[in-house]
């Protein structure tokens, strides 16, 4: 399960893709870019990226999606891992 977020994150980009960014005062470590781009939500100057990250070696890494507003430029948080359900 996910939830929808709108929420600022900084994002560092190498060869223009995500490889780490800061959400909540803490530093999460791409593992794995599985889509994304320039233009992946439809939108030609909307970039957005889904990623799976990791804030530390000994916690399992989740799917978060990364999206820069092409009004701003700003990066945003729009999708992360919800609470577990067990």
């Amino acid at each position: 399960m996910s939830r929808v977020f709108g929420e600022p994150v900084e994002v560092w980009l190498r060869d223009g893709k995500p490889v780490r960014f800061v959400w909540r005062g803490r530093l999460y470590s791409v593992l794995a870019v599985l889509a994304g781009g320039a233009g992946a939500t439809g939108e030609p100057d909307r970039e957005s990226w889904r990623v799976e990250a990791s804030p530390a070696r000994n916690v399992p890494s989740a799917v978060y999606e990364l999206t820069r507003d092409p009004g701003t430029g700003r990066w945003l948080i729009s999708r992360a891992p919800g609470p577990s359900l067990r």
